[in-house]
């Protein structure tokens, strides 16, 4: 089980990873997979995002494939230039409960440090009981709820909104 930073020349695998996640928990993303099915010239705009400079994308790779992402996405305005937001998180179900989504989130956490960022922020659906436990494992505390945060054709979603300060860490 290894993690690295992704770029451009991995658009393909990503984009078939996130294709994944959209159908495997559509309740976690904003994104529909029938919205990114949708986007023209996928495989090149995911490879432009990669290689942006206000994010990093970072990939848990099982066996040579890639199984896990996350990317944080540093804030530009100069006042808010310390924090970063984590977006994106997903785990294919046969790689979880395997240490990787803590591994991949560690590598985050020493990627904002390294770059001098003081706190990561992130959100998550309150019913995602898995994705809220690990967060707090590796040190975010909640900071509020955000109700009614995400409108579905039937039913709302309420977001946690989770915090870690690096200076503490």
């Amino acid at each position: 089980m290894d993690t690295r930073e992704l770029n451009g020349s991995d658009a393909e695998v990503y984009y078939e990873l996130r294709l994944e996640a959209l159908l495997t928990n559509p309740d976690a993303f904003i994104t529909t997979y029938e919205q990114e099915k949708q986007k023209p010239n996928p495989l090149k705009t995911t490879a432009e995002r990669l290689d942006s400079d206000i994010s990093r994308t970072f990939g848990l790779f099982i066996e040579e494939k890639l199984s896990g992402v996350v990317t944080v996405m540093k804030q530009t305005h100069p006042k808010f230039s310390h924090k970063a937001t984590i977006l994106a998180m997903y785990i294919s179900p046969s790689a979880r409960r395997k240490g990787g989504a803590a591994k991949l989130l560690q590598e985050v956490i020493t990627f904002a440090k390294a770059i001098n960022l003081e706190l990561l922020q992130l959100s998550v659906v309150t019913e995602n009981q898995p994705a809220k436990q690990l967060y707090e494992k590796v040190g975010f505390e909640s900071f509020g709820i955000e109700e009614k945060a995400i409108k579905l054709p039937n039913r709302y979603l309420d977001e946690e909104h989770m915090v870690l300060f690096l200076q503490n860490e």
